[in-house]
């Protein structure tokens, strides 16, 4: 059983992906939780408090889907990367409700300066690890390119962005996965082959 912070950021994380964070109350996650409101203040300070920290454990979470599924992706870094990124978009119930509450948070921090520090800290994070993994990809094939970070970064908005369209409706997944195999291939060029034959 989750111990009892955990159990409250998982509370608040559900009601933000379910219906927003705008008008959320500490009332309603203590609620969804089980707990006091009491406990939510001591824990984490504010509604302020809770929600920069909820942000926080969605990134973390995020973080422990992909690092799992990453493990049975071998050694090759373009596919680590294509694993990295295409794993923030799959149609699974925990990933549909980390991608709707970051999007909430990420949206609710353009009006709330107290959220953009965690944005900014988690989004950096995410674009070195993917540059970290451009570098290596590039290394084995044309050097050729732009900097792994600006690519990092064109790779990062374009997955929150077409996450928005999926869970929107607005385009399917599997269009969203076909624009995003694209514009890696865009960043990182064709596929080097693996035998002595020219690529096809």
């Amino acid at each position: 059983m989750a111990d009892r912070p955990t159990q409250i950021l998982e509370a608040a994380a559900r009601l933000i992906a379910r219906r927003g964070v705008r008008g959320l109350r500490v009332e309603e996650v203590a609620a969804e939780a089980g707990v006091s409101t009491a406990l939510i203040y001591y824990h984490f300070k504010d509604r302020g408090g809770l929600l920069r920290r909820t942000m926080e454990f969605i990134n973390q979470r995020a973080v422990r889907y992909t690092d799992a599924a990453l493990a049975r992706s071998g050694d090759d870094p373009r596919t680590q990367l294509t694993d990295l990124l295409m794993l923030e978009l799959q149609d699974t119930a925990q990933v549909r409700e980390n991608s709707a509450a970051w999007g909430e948070l990420q949206a609710s921090a353009v009006f709330d300066p107290d959220l953009r520090e965690q944005l900014a800290i988690s989004t950096r994070a995410w674009v070195d690890d993917l540059a970290h993994l451009i570098r290596q990809a590039r290394s084995t094939g044309p050097a050729a390119g732009p900097a792994a970070e600006a690519a990092a970064e064109r790779l990062t908005a374009l997955v929150e962005g077409l996450s928005g369209r999926w869970l929107s409706g607005t385009t399917s997944l599997g269009r969203a996965h076909e624009l995003l195999q694209e514009a890696i291939a865009l960043e990182l060029g064709p596929r080097q082959p693996t035998t002595g034959r020219p690529a096809t």
